[in-house]
């Protein structure tokens, strides 16, 4: 007599959905990446309600029905930091069954990067702390699954850094080539020879010279910008 397990056919009315289809709810959670001193940092927060307090965690927040994935992004950046107006892209989504101590939560990660000094940061909502941090020194006490976020969101963005220019604002409007490669290499933290990275980035074709040269810098290396008219 054959012991072998008979599979049950899948249940193919729950395979569309319909008025009493299973709920939960969704939350965007959004690694900000700030780039001083050469150095690559991560905005973190405390709160002082809910779950995980006395935990730094990233901004985060859950998504209304009127909302997008990206509305809920810029909303919880703007509602818990005071950071708006920022290119962002998705990572990755979550979905383990008891990520949240309360109830079944499925949240969307997303990633940024700006130039700290161009967005001053505010304790708003139910925030009492917020504060950048070396990604070398990040807090152990994070809430959540934030230290996996965190490290899907980093290799993430070193991962992009392989296939296209780097979006965002990490340097100033206007940069030279060695500013642009020395952010790669501070991000990557690897060297890179130097004629192998221009000729990549130039194939990419999405800097656009100005004609200007960078002042009190011997031989006046020449000044770069994005080329806005590129999507990356």
């Amino acid at each position: 007599m054959s012991n072998k397990k008979v599979l049950e056919p899948p249940n193919l009315q729950n395979l569309t959905v319909n008025a009493d289809s299973f709920e939960c709810s969704i939350t965007t959670d959004i690694a900000v990446f700030g780039y001083v001193d050469h150095r690559l940092k991560l905005l973190l927060t405390k709160r002082s309600v809910g779950e995980f307090t006395n935990h730094w965690m990233l901004p985060g927040g859950v998504m209304e029905a009127n909302e997008t994935l990206k509305d809920c992004a810029s909303k919880v950046l703007l509602a818990l930091t005071g950071v708006k107006d920022i290119h962002f892209e998705q990572v990755k989504v979550y979905s383990d069954l008891k990520r949240h101590p309360l109830k079944r939560v499925i949240t969307v990660s997303f990633y940024a990067m700006v130039r700290p000094e161009n967005h001053p940061l505010f304790l708003k909502g139910n925030v009492e702390q917020i504060s950048w941090f070396d990604m070398e020194e990040i807090p152990v006490n994070l809430g959540f699954d934030h230290a996996q976020i965190i490290h899907d969101a980093h290799m993430f963005l070193k991962n992009n850094l392989k296939d296209r220019l780097i979006m965002g604002e990490l340097l100033p409007k206007q940069f030279t080539l060695s500013e642009l490669q020395g952010l790669y290499e501070d991000i990557l933290g690897i060297k890179l020879d130097k004629r192998n990275f221009r000729k990549r980035i130039f194939q990419m074709e999405v800097l656009k010279n100005t004609g200007e040269v960078k002042a009190g810098i011997k031989g006046g290396p020449v000044l770069y910008e994005y080329d806005v008219s590129v999507k990356g």
